[in-house]
């Protein structure tokens, strides 16, 4: 037997599990933290939405390699990129309140966008393989400690900057190199690459086979995807347009990711029970519903919908990543890469739309818009293709 520790194909690793969801909650605290800082980033640069959305997306501009990662998943210890990312991330996300300078500012997103990259490509390949049968409830642990970290890092940058003003943000650099210490004790053994490695594998021909899969996820990001960006990236905008401060901006988006937290966490276990396809259409028809009625509610009831619509705006994640790896293929670093950059070139390029459309007519007519264009996913979601059929003969 080798050194490295070899995961188990069958039977659920908890422990596995939740170590590597708490590395996702780890990293993604620090790149959450565009959003809540984007309304004293524009005023400080003096920018526009636009270019505010500009800044979402070359940090999605890396993820156009997903695919390359993925292969490379399959031949080298990519684990040590999941253990040295939140370093990297921390370092270039704890900068950005410092950043004198719009391109600046680009550079360091840029860098973030890249060790993320490396981050979520091979780490959800990790959960397939220690989740046994249980793919949907592994899927909704990692998603989980994404979601969490959406809610915590609004919170947690917010505190800073109001304790220590923007370039308070350099004091949360220290956090994120401890993390990668303590990643690198406990998840350097845990390897990807030693089962699914083949000889000659034919890409092209995989991205063929599973072509049919890749369009109907993409149609449900896609039309869902400008409602996700107003929610996510653009509400603390939104919300400081109306008038509210800065920190209850704050709160309303660490409400609406722990809202989705939980419903991250619940999807992925419901989709292994009801079926995948059942789960999206749920969710699909719920949240185009919960955005129209938040657009025109005020006091609780607008809390309340910001909850309704975390749980089911963010839910599709861990369902969508339960119908990748649900594929019958030796090469799911590799499939995953490819839904990943599909996945985040979609949301880049609906960021950059909403950001765009918000300048031209404002966010209150955007919102609505939005809101509209999420319905035609309940078709796509209805195209979704149930466990049994997803194993198509592999390559």
């Amino acid at each position: 037997m080798q050194k490295e520790d070899k995961v188990r194909i069958n039977g659920f690793q908890t422990g596995n599990v939740i170590l590597i969801s708490l590395a996702h909650l780890t990293h993604d605290i620090y790149t959450s933290f565009l959003a809540p800082l984007l309304p004293l980033l524009i005023e400080k640069l003096n920018i526009s939405l636009f270019l505010s959305g500009i800044l979402s997306v070359v940090q999605r501009i890396p993820s156009l390699f997903n695919p390359l990662i993925g292969i490379m998943a399959e031949k080298l210890k990519v684990r040590y990129f999941v253990i040295s990312a939140p370093a990297v991330t921390t370092i270039a996300m704890g900068l950005i309140g410092v950043a004198p300078l719009y391109i600046i500012l680009v550079i360091l997103l840029f860098v973030s966008g890249i060790s993320s990259t490396l981050f979520h490509v091979p780490a959800p390949v990790m959960v397939k393989k220690i989740s046994g049968e249980r793919t949907g409830m592994g899927m909704s642990f990692f998603m989980l400690g994404g979601e969490l970290a959406r809610t915590l890092g609004p919170l947690i940058v917010v505190a800073a900057v109001e304790q220590w003003g923007l370039d308070g943000t350099l004091r949360l650099i220290p956090f994120g190199i401890l993390a990668s210490f303590v990643l690198w004790i406990k998840l350097r053994k845990i390897s990807i690459s030693e089962e699914i490695r083949t000889e000659s594998p034919n890409y092209p021909a995989i991205f063929r086979r599973f072509l049919p899969v890749f369009l109907t996820l993409a149609g449900i990001t896609f039309f869902s995807g400008a409602m996700k960006a107003s929610l996510t990236l653009y509400l603390p905008v939104y919300l400081t347009g109306k008038g509210m401060e800065l920190w209850g901006a704050g709160i309303s988006l660490s409400i609406l990711q722990l809202a989705g937290a939980a419903g991250t966490f619940l999807s992925g276990s419901i989709s292994d029970r009801i079926g995948r396809r059942s789960t999206l259409l749920i969710v699909t028809v719920l949240s185009p519903i919960f955005m129209l009625l938040f657009i025109s509610s005020s006091g609780i009831f607008s809390v309340i919908l910001l909850i309704l619509m975390g749980i089911s705006l963010v839910a599709p994640q861990s369902v969508n990543l339960a119908v990748i790896h649900d594929l019958n293929t030796k090469h799911l670093p590799f499939v995953n890469g490819v839904y990943m950059m599909i996945n985040f070139f979609i949301n880049s390029i609906m960021t950059l739309g909403v950001g765009a459309l918000s300048d031209l007519i404002g966010m209150n007519k955007t919102y609505l818009i939005a809101g509209l264009l999420a319905f035609p996913s309940i078709i796509f979601a209805h195209m979704i293709p149930e466990k049994e059929n997803n194993n198509i003969e592999h390559q």
